[in-house]
């Protein structure tokens, strides 16, 4: 597999930003569908393929993999500060669809993350049902706009800079997107002993009362690298189905 980082331009951030890319080679003659796999809070686009075995897991598919940095902006248009929604949906598509022979529609495009990017993963799908076919969420922090802001926790500063006032059943909320209905194909797994499992829990129920379907899935393990190196192969497994390859 060839590994290359790209740098350019995106109008929302109105900087210079990057994503670490995968490509396929051998046999497969494209467009290639893509799948854009988003890292966690403390992390950047290079962490998925230093802490997994991502490259040989998508080896021998046509399948680019589109790792974004995403800082520690949750994939969300911040109300103040960087508009990381609109650099991956406005910039960062089109820029891959560009530069790469890709299936550019809807049927060619997933989406996955863990952490911070499963919740990322999982607003960007609901939001953007006609973008992604579908979406994975490892460890997600599901709940992340669904619950009041703690004043007690240092992060609040930060993440009211992001979300705002009021941000419970918002456009950046994943119960109240998931409400309309609209939903690609989805996936969310979890370990037993994560902090997140009861957030998890909860949007696994949200969905079933609303009748949306969906894959979920609890397994040993807590918020680490080895348990998202083992699972994200049943997340490829996943999308392989909802792509066609």
């Amino acid at each position: 597999m060839a590994v290359c980082e790209l740098h350019f331009f995106s109008n929302a951030l109105v900087k210079q930003t990057a994503a670490t890319v995968i490509l396929p080679e051998g046999n497969h003659k494209p467009p290639y569908a893509v799948y854009y796999l988003l890292h966690g809070l403390s992390d950047d686009n290079t962490i998925w393929t230093r802490r997994t075995s991502i490259e040989r897991y998508v080896a021998n598919l046509p399948l680019m993999v589109v790792m974004p940095d995403g800082e520690r902006g949750f994939y969300t248009d911040a109300k103040e500060g960087p508009k990381f929604e609109s650099a991956l949906i406005q910039d960062l598509i089109g820029f891959i669809d560009r530069s790469f022979q890709t299936k550019a529609e809807r049927a060619g495009r997933c989406i996955g993350g863990l952490s911070m990017g499963g919740y990322g993963a999982m607003k960007l799908a609901l939001k953007h049902p006609d973008i992604f076919v579908s979406a994975n969420s490892h460890s997600g922090a599901l709940a992340w706009a669904h619950k009041p802001l703690d004043p007690a926790r240092p992060e609040t500063p930060e993440w009211r800079r992001i979300l705002g006032e009021n941000h419970v059943d918002g456009p950046d909320d994943c119960f109240a997107l998931a409400k309309q209905m609209h939903a690609p194909a989805l996936r969310i797994d979890c370990g037993t002993e994560d902090f997140l499992i009861n957030d998890n829990r909860s949007f696994n129920e949200h969905l079933k009362s609303l009748g949306i379907a969906h894959e979920y899935e609890e397994f040993p393990g807590t918020h680490e690298w080895a348990y998202w190196d083992k699972h994200v192969q049943e997340a490829i497994a996943f999308h392989k189905k909802h792509l066609g390859i």
